[in-house]
């Protein structure tokens, strides 16, 4: 008979094309427990930090939730999307103009410090009990409340137009996709978000991560191995 499966975080590097509900899947699975639940759903084509919670650990996720994030993407100029990144269809295409690198600083800065963002319609957020995403699969446009967010910091990393890498630290219930959009729309051509990976979720990073799809290979102890205990968390967040 298997020992009890202990209680704590499980820090997954997601892969592209999975679900964060896939990876709780492929964790269920492997460590033949029900009682998982992560923390910060990445969409479908990002990749990086994914928190997983076992057992009693599942108490802290709107503790772990509220922790500042921060993400490397790329964004591409001259083409908006329906989801505002890569896996929409595309809306509108407009010729890229020869941006010097302050356009686009000027661009990066207007979105430093405390603002407001309208979600993407292609988001988990509920209007009247529906979720958005469920009525833009609908071809239903419905207006969105602007929600209070913050980026502390930004870094340009790239610029080829029209693509643009950078590195984003930002406040929980940040879209990055929409970052990338109203960017797009300040320089007057349209963009949307290329790629996505989130390297950091409040004080854990890729560190000690899993990469998801060794959860399928692995096995159950070499992933407890990787299980940041309910004690490690506590002397953690106490740094």
């Amino acid at each position: 008979m298997q020992a009890e499966i202990p209680s704590g975080l499980l820090i997954i590097d997601k892969a592209p094309d999975m679900t964060s509900h896939d990876v709780v899947a492929i964790a269920r699975g492997a460590l033949k427990i029900k009682k998982i639940g992560h923390c910060g759903t990445l969409d479908p084509m990002a990749t990086g930090v994914l928190m997983l919670l076992i057992n009693k650990a599942t108490k802290l996720q709107d503790m772990l939730m509220s922790e500042d994030k921060v993400y490397e993407g790329s964004l591409k100029l001259g083409i908006t999307t329906d989801s505002q990144d890569a896996e929409g269809d595309p809306v509108e295409e407009k010729e890229v103009p020869d941006f010097s690198e302050s356009d686009i600083k000027a661009a990066f800065d207007k979105y430093l410090g405390d603002f407001e963002q309208i979600p993407p319609m292609v988001s988990a957020i509920k209007k009247d009990g529906v979720r958005l995403y469920k009525l833009a699969r609908q071809g239903k446009v419905v207006e969105r409340d602007p929600r209070a967010v913050k980026v502390t910091d930004y870094q340009i990393h790239n610029i080829n137009l029209p693509d643009i890498d950078f590195t984003v630290h930002c406040s929980k219930g940040f879209y990055v996709r929409t970052y990338a959009h109203d960017i797009g729309a300040d320089l007057g051509c349209g963009a949307h978000l290329s790629a996505l990976r989130r390297t950091r979720s409040g004080k854990f990073d890729l560190t000690k991560s899993i990469p998801a799809m060794d959860l399928k290979t692995i096995g159950r102890d070499a992933i407890l191995e990787n299980l940041i205990s309910l004690e490690e968390i506590a002397e953690i967040l106490k740094k």
